[in-house]
């Protein structure tokens, strides 16, 4: 019988237990995936007990109270704590979301937190979105026009703005794309759900004038056409877009111009 194992290094260990401090009645305990490259050793769980009366009501306020009372070496990214930047997108209790606009109240018993999957880790919950900002950007993500502005806005009819809306929304927090399995297989060429997005978004605009350019440069069997429809892209999306329907657009637009 053939037997898989993972590398002895990146097997993931019991870590320690921070107790919170006596006497508190409402503790709630959140497990908490911990690594560092430098230090050569095992990721870990560490488990941190949380005084739920003296924290607010997110994720990410767990977070922050934990690194600001409790262990200072954690580490994550956050910046607006409004859902508006993307930067702490993680998987909390199974699935990808935002820390900051996930309230601790929707899960029962612990509360397991990791970075987001099939990216490598720089470090505990941070993400090495290197390769995820080079796909965006291989879209060339900007308005291409060639009538020159002449100083005025391209204006666009409310019907065509509309297109937009479901596009122009997306926080580049990657949680679709790291929920997607053939992301995972194929991210060498696949350009994944968000990237695709993001795509769509310009295509969409009626002040462009590169669509052609654009479909041309998607159409390949991977960059594109790894998109199964699993699905798990709008099901997961904190913002509740729907990359799927924008991926399924743009397919049909290949097929029309043939």
């Amino acid at each position: 019988m053939v037997e898989f194992t993972l590398p002895a290094n990146s097997k993931v260990k019991r870590g320690r237990t921070y107790k919170a401090a006596d006497p508190v009645k409402n503790i709630r305990k959140f497990q908490i995936y911990r690594y560092d490259a430098e230090s050569g050793e095992n990721p870990r769980m560490d488990t941190y007990e949380v005084d739920m009366d003296t924290c607010g009501p997110m994720v990410l306020d767990a977070l922050i109270k934990i690194k600001s009372e409790m262990d200072s070496s954690l580490t994550f990214r956050r910046s607006c704590r409004e859902g508006v930047c993307g930067s702490c997108s993680m998987n909390v209790g199974g699935t990808n979301t935002l820390a900051c606009i996930q309230a601790t109240e929707e899960f029962k018993g612990d509360i397991k937190i990791y970075p987001l999957p099939h990216m490598p880790v720089i470090k505990d919950l941070v993400p090495d979105l290197t390769h995820a900002y080079e796909q965006y950007n291989s879209i060339q993500p900007w308005l291409q026009s060639d009538a020159p502005a002449g100083g005025e806005e391209r204006l666009q009819s409310p019907e065509e703005r509309e297109e937009l809306d479901g596009l122009w929304e997306c926080v580049l927090c990657f949680s679709c794309s790291t929920s997607c399995p053939s992301y995972w297989w194929n991210s060498d060429r696949y350009l994944g759900p968000a990237a695709l997005l993001q795509a769509y978004r310009w295509i969409a605009d009626s002040r462009d004038d590169k669509t052609d350019e654009r479909l041309d440069e998607l159409e390949d069997s991977f960059k594109l056409y790894r998109c199964h429809t699993i699905m798990n892209c709008t099901n997961t999306c904190p913002k509740n877009l729907n990359p799927a329907k924008a991926i399924a657009k743009t397919k049909k637009m290949m097929l029309e111009r043939r």
